[in-house]
C-alpha cells in the first residue's frame, strides 16, 4: 500500500554517524571527506567528520555501519498518468516499486500514455494542470514527483504558457510527442516556456508511440530545449553521425536513458568525456515504455554506464542526482549539502559479488544492495526488496513509533527490510 505524503515527521534533530563512503552528487567533488551528517526538520544542516558537527541532542539517530550514502536519485524521464498505475504496462505499484530502487524523484516527460489523451489546447492545459496538481499530494512511499509536463500541440500561444505558469506547471514534455515536430514552432514555444521559468526537452530518435514522429539532429538543434531527452533512443536512436553533431552543436543537457539503445549511449558518454562535458549527462528510464517498468532502471544505468565506458562510478551518480538537479532548477535536493533535503540512499556492496569495495563491485558491472530510503529525513524503506543483499545495512538506533521512523521501525543489522 502506498503511503500518503503526509506520513511520517520530519520535525526533530537526526544524527547520521558511521558513514563509509559519502558520495556528493556535485560532479565537481564526487567523493566527500565526510563520515556524518546533521538533518533538522528534513533538512541537512552539516555535513563533515563526526567530530567536527555539533550534534547537540538528538531526537533520533542512525548508525549506517559504514556503508556508503548517497543522494536520492533522480529519474529524470518517466511516464506518469494517473495514481500508481501504468496503462502502457496495464501495471499498479510502479512508482512506490522505483523507490525501492533509490530514485526519490521522479520527472514527467509528458503524460503521453493517458487513455484517450486530449489534443486541443484547452484539453492538453487541463491535463498538464490536473496531472501537477494531483502529483503534488500524491507520493507513492514518499517519492517526489514532479508531473504536468505539458505536451505541446499546435495552437499554444505564448499567453496559454503563462497561465499554465500561474497555475504550477514548471515542465515541458517532449517537443515530438504531439502535433508539434517542427524545428520553428517547437524553437518558438520552447521559448516562450523558458520565458515563463519552465524546463523543457525534446523527444530525439525514431517514433516511441503511435502520434509521435522522428526527431533528428536538425530539429533537436534547432528547438534548443534544455534536455536532449534519450539521446540514445526512445527506444531507437539516430545514426551516430546525427548524434555527434548533436553533442557538438548543442550545449543543452543530453540524457541516456534506460530504456534506450546502450550502445548509442556510450557513444555519447565517451564524446561528452571527450570534450570534458560530463556536466551535461543526465539519466532516466523512460518508463513505463514498451520495455516495461524498471526499479531500478537507474541504478543498473549508473553501474552500466562506469562499468563499460571509462567514467568513475562516483561520477556516474552524479548523472542521477546533482546533474539533473541543476538542469532541472532543483536547488532543494540532488547535492548533499548543508540546506538541501535529507534525501539519501544507504547502500553498499552486494554480498557475495566481485569487488572488494562499493565502488570497485559497481566499477565491475554489480548492482549494488540499498539497505535504506529515506526521503526529508524520514527513513521509506529499510532493506529493499528489489535489490541484492547489502554486505553493510544501517541500523536505526533512536527513534520512537509514530515519529516517522516507525513504519521502518529500530532494526538490527541482520533484520530484513
Amino acid at each position: 500500500m502506498a503511503e500518503p505524503a503526509t506520513a511520517g515527521s520530519t520535525a526533530g534533530r537526526l544524527a547520521i554517524r558511521n558513514i563509509g563512503l559519502l558520495l556528493s552528487g556535485d560532479i565537481s567533488r564526487p567523493i566527500l571527506d565526510a563520515d556524518a551528517i546533521l538533518v533538522e526538520d528534513g533538512i541537512i544542516r552539516a555535513v563533515g567528520k563526526e567530530g567536527s558537527i555539533e550534534f547537540g541532542t538528538v531526537d533520533r539517530e542512525i548508525d549506517a555501519q559504514g556503508c556508503a550514502v548517497t543522494p536520492g536519485l533522480i529519474d529524470n524521464h518517466v511516464h506518469t498518468v494517473a495514481g500508481d498505475w501504468t496503462p502502457r504496462q496495464n501495471q499498479i505499484g510502479w512508482i512506490e516499486s522505483t523507490l525501492h530502487g533509490g530514485v526519490t524523484t521522479m520527472i514527467s516527460a509528458g503524460e503521453a500514455h493517458y487513455p484517450g489523451r486530449p489534443r486541443d489546447v484547452v484539453g492538453i492545459k487541463a491535463l498538464a494542470i490536473a496531472a501537477q496538481r494531483s502529483f503534488a499530494t500524491f507520493r507513492p512511499g514518499g517519492m517526489k514527483i514532479i508531473a504536468g509536463a505539458l505536451i505541446l500541440e499546435p495552437g499554444l500561444t505564448e499567453r496559454d504558457f503563462g497561465e499554465l505558469a500561474e497555475a504550477g506547471i514548471t515542465i515541458i514534455g517532449e517537443v515530438g510527442l504531439g502535433g508539434v515536430k517542427d524545428g520553428p514552432t517547437g524553437r518558438q514555444m520552447i521559448a516562450w516556456a523558458r520565458s515563463h521559468g519552465m524546463t523543457s526537452m525534446t523527444h530525439t530518435g525514431g517514433p516511441s508511440i503511435p502520434g509521435s514522429g522522428r526527431i533528428g539532429a536538425d530539429v533537436v538543434i534547432e528547438v534548443d530545449a534544455d534536455v536532449v531527452a534519450h539521446v540514445n533512443g526512445g527506444p531507437t536512436a539516430l545514426p551516430f553521425d546525427e548524434l555527434r553533431r548533436i553533442t557538438e552543436e548543442s550545449s543543452r543537457a543530453l540524457e541516456i536513458v534506460h530504456n534506450g539503445n546502450l550502445r548509442a549511449g556510450l557513444y555519447v558518454l565517451d564524446l561528452a568525456k571527450q570534450r570534458g562535458e560530463l556536466a551535461r549527462v543526465l539519466l532516466g528510464t523512460d518508463g513505463p515504455a514498451g520495455s516495461g517498468v524498471q526499479p531500478l532502471g537507474i541504478l543498473r544505468m549508473i553501474t552500466m554506464l562506469a562499468s563499460l565506458c571509462d567514467v568513475s562510478v562516483e561520477t556516474a551518480f552524479c548523472f542521477a542526482t546533482g546533474n539533473t538537479a541543476r538542469v532541472r532548477g532543483l536547488k532543494d535536493r540532488g547535492i548533499v549539502e548543508a540546506g538541501r533535503a535529507a534525501d539519501l540512499v544507504f547502500m553498499d556492496r552486494a554480498a557475495g559479488g566481485a569487488g572488494e569495495t562499493f565502488l570497485e563491485s559497481l566499477a565491475l558491472g554489480n548492482l549494488p544492495g540499498i539497505g535504506m530510503v529515506m526521503v526529508d529525513g524520514v527513513p521509506r524503506t529499510a532493506r529493499s526488496r528489489n535489490t541484492p543483499p547489502a554486505d553493510k545495512v544501517p541500523v536505526i538506533v533512536k527513534g520512537c513509533a509514530g515519529d516517522g521512523f516507525g513504519e521502518v521501525g529500530l532494526r538490527s543489522p541482520e533484520a530484513g527490510g
